[in-house]
């Protein structure tokens, strides 16, 4: 049975420089839940195409910073020197989707010559021949003007906070959407509407009351409901909106003559 790498600050650079898609599991062993154990430990088993690697923060301090780990478990998806996944203290559910956001990063991205073996060789590689995938993990904000870049031409989905300044509940749904972005890094976007600055929006979505909460998926609005939610109804949400498949939308007939 394959068992995941011990990864330390003394080889924490064959993961960091190499070609090869890896989850790495930053946990002291406090925390950690049940099903994700198993479910991690059967995926190294089955998984030839990733590399899985464990990590104690407490005595890698090095691997621990370059990974932002703190005392609670984080798996981290890493792919040619940039994290591609994050998720905090996560679920047996959240294995599989980071393996395939790896897998779809290993699609776009080619993996690097096996004989480019130095760092620089590495770094150089990945600016000429690699585009850069960004990985959200804290709020975007959304313009009038940057809409239609930000959510509807978005690969990811995205959840949208229609909120102001003077707004109470706002400002405590705020925090939520924070600790969420990180939590769901590479698999979802959230994306912040200012009411006040933005009129178009607000009249185009007609939004009444705030916050409002919506979320966009694949140019399909999905959910959209005035109010706060609390943390629980909120990651539930979330995940719901990532393992939702959105049918093909079929292509517009053409038009006939007596159509014209």
């Amino acid at each position: 049975m394959a068992e995941p790498i011990i990864l330390t600050d003394e080889n924490l650079d064959s993961i960091l420089n190499g070609s090869k898609p890896a989850l790495i599991l930053v946990t002291t062993g406090e925390g950690l839940r049940g099903d994700f154990r198993v479910a991690y430990d059967k995926a190294a088993n089955e998984k030839s195409n990733v590399i899985f690697a464990r990590l104690d923060p407490r005595t890698n301090p090095r691997a621990a910073e370059v990974f932002g780990a703190g005392d609670k478990p984080v798996l981290v998806g890493w792919y040619c020197g940039q994290e591609i996944a994050r998720r905090l203290r996560p679920w047996g559910t959240d294995l599989p989707l980071a393996i395939e956001v790896l897998e779809k990063a290993v699609g776009e991205n080619p993996t690097l010559e096996d004989d480019l073996t130095t760092t620089e060789e590495v770094k150089d590689k990945q600016v000429t021949d690699q585009p850069i995938k960004t990985v959200y993990d804290k709020p975007v904000a959304v313009t009038d003007e940057t809409f239609e870049q930000e959510v509807l031409n978005s690969d990811l989905p995205v959840l949208i906070d229609f909120w102001a300044a003077w707004c109470g509940p706002c400002r405590m749904v705020a925090p939520i959407l924070d600790k969420l972005a990180g939590e769901f890094a590479g698999q979802i976007k959230i994306a912040k509407v200012d009411v006040d600055a933005n009129p178009g929006l607000s009249q185009a979505f007609r939004i009444q009351s705030i916050p409002n909460l919506m979320i966009v998926k694949q140019r399909t609005m999905i959910f959209n409901q005035p109010g706060a939610l609390p943390e629980a109804s909120l990651r539930q949400l979330i995940t719901q909106a990532i393992a939702l498949e959105i049918p093909p939308q079929p292509a517009p007939e053409p038009a006939t003559e007596n159509q014209q």
